[in-house]
């Protein structure tokens, strides 16, 4: 893979980023809300794990797939708390 290749991914990647960020931002509902936020942080953990593959660095790697695995599973439970505690 080249390096216009390579930056046109990221940039690419980049721009994908940015549609949950302004589902977030225009939405006042929170469980929408709280779903642009676990989407932004699958993507940028993709970002970074694309980004330790073409860096070679397995370190960065590691953190990327602990955002993926860890990381949203606390979010969506607390949107799920948060939307239980809105219809009460």
């Amino acid at each position: 893979m080249n390096a216009i290749a390579m930056n046109v991914a990221l940039i690419a990647m980049i721009l994908a980023l940015l549609i949950p960020i302004y589902e977030a931002w225009k939405d006042e509902n929170i469980w929408q809300t709280m779903l642009a936020f676990a989407s932004i942080s699958t993507k940028a953990a993709i970002i970074i794990l694309f980004i330790s593959v073409l860096r070679d660095d397995w370190s960065i790697g590691i953190v990327a797939a602990m955002i993926l695995t860890v990381g949203n599973a606390g979010l969506m439970l607390l949107a799920h708390i948060l939307k239980r505690m809105g219809d009460t």
